[in-house]
Order: structure tokens, then sequence, then C-alpha cells
């Protein structure tokens, strides 16, 4: 792997988190909301319909009728 072993690895965990200590709660946290949004926004309908009007029709006389 790039000739990087486990004690190199461990050496730049430990950089990494020691230069970001204090940001790493709030890039949490952004991404949290990120992925929180991005599943609500899967599950969510879209808020712009733009079937035609004739489809629309069509469809809720289909459910009326059942």
């Amino acid at each position: 792997m790039f000739g990087l072993g486990l004690p190199e690895l461990v050496v730049i965990l430990i950089i990494v988190v020691v230069l970001f200590s204090g940001k790493l709660p709030g890039i949490g946290e952004g991404l949290g909301k990120a992925i929180r949004g991005f599943r609500k926004s899967i599950k969510d309908s879209d808020e712009i319909d733009v079937t035609p009007e004739e489809e629309q029709e069509k469809e809720k006389t289909k459910k009326k009728s059942s």
C-alpha cells in the first residue's frame, strides 16, 4: 500500500488528530447533517410536479374507482 506500513499510518493518524482535534466535532456535525438531509430528500416526494395535467386526471380517476 504505497510502501506505508502500520506504524506510518498510525503516525499520520496521530498528526491528523492533533491538527484537527478542535475542528473534528464540527466536521462530524456537518457530515451528519448532510447525511440526514440526503436521506430526507430521497424519502420525500418532489416538490415540483411536472406530470402533464391529462395524466394526473387519469391517475385521479383510477384512484377513485379503486
